[in-house]
């Protein structure tokens, strides 16, 4: 049993997992939810409907094509990385970070390749659904990426007597997200507390091959 939980493996599966419930996840609010509908699960967490155009946390910094490019040439180098480290024998915590990290830009990915063609178009009166026959809302490479994770923790307001904010609205924490980008922060935050060291070394290996 210890030999079929390869490196490889166990990258593979981590890999396959987080992107069938990243995916499941995705289909099931854009199949099921209005734009901006929200779901209260208590009074700090919420599956709030939202689209975006851009990065992680609903960024938007370059045009829609940039950012898909981008996201495409980055999962090409990381996957080309994460292999290396394989072929290495590196240890096993290292790549599942990196293969969670793999996993969340591959995840949004797809969404932007793919769902505007295999979508139809969600808006505060209308459902998506899934392939529908008059063609989805835009073309390849221009879908939309899927969040819903929401947790305003703290929803109050500034004082009034602080200078310059006070009396205005405050919400920590106010982006939302993805299952895809929980995966790539959880591999980021991951990897700098428990394997930044043995990051730097993992590059001076590839330096020699």
């Amino acid at each position: 049993m210890k030999d079929f939980f390869t490196k490889g493996r166990i990258a593979l599966i981590v890999i396959i997992g987080t992107l069938i419930i990243d995916q499941i996840i995705k289909i099931l609010v854009k199949t099921h939810m209005y734009l901006h509908d929200s779901i209260s699960i208590t009074n700090w967490f919420y599956i709030y409907f939202t689209e975006n155009n851009g990065m992680a946390f609903g960024m938007e910094l370059f045009g829609k094509l940039f950012l898909t490019t981008f996201r495409i040439v980055a999962v090409i180098a990381i996957g080309w990385y994460l292999n290396k480290m394989i072929k290495a024998n590196v240890k096993t915590g290292f790549i599942i970070c990196i293969s969670l990290i793999f996993t969340g830009a591959l995840g949004n990915i797809l969404d932007s390749m793919f769902y505007g063609v295999i979508f139809s178009e969600s808006t505060h009166s209308q459902i998506a659904s899934l392939f529908p026959a008059l063609g989805g809302y835009s073309s390849l490479l221009y879908g939309k990426v899927v969040d819903m994770f929401y947790f305003p923790i703290i929803d109050t307001y500034w004082p009034m007597w602080m200078p310059i904010v006070g009396g205005q609205h405050f919400i920590f924490f106010s982006p939302i997200f993805n299952f895809a980008d929980s995966c790539i922060s959880c591999g980021i935050i991951a990897l700098i507390i428990f394997y930044s060291k043995y990051f730097n070394s993992s590059f001076q290996y590839l330096k020699k091959k």
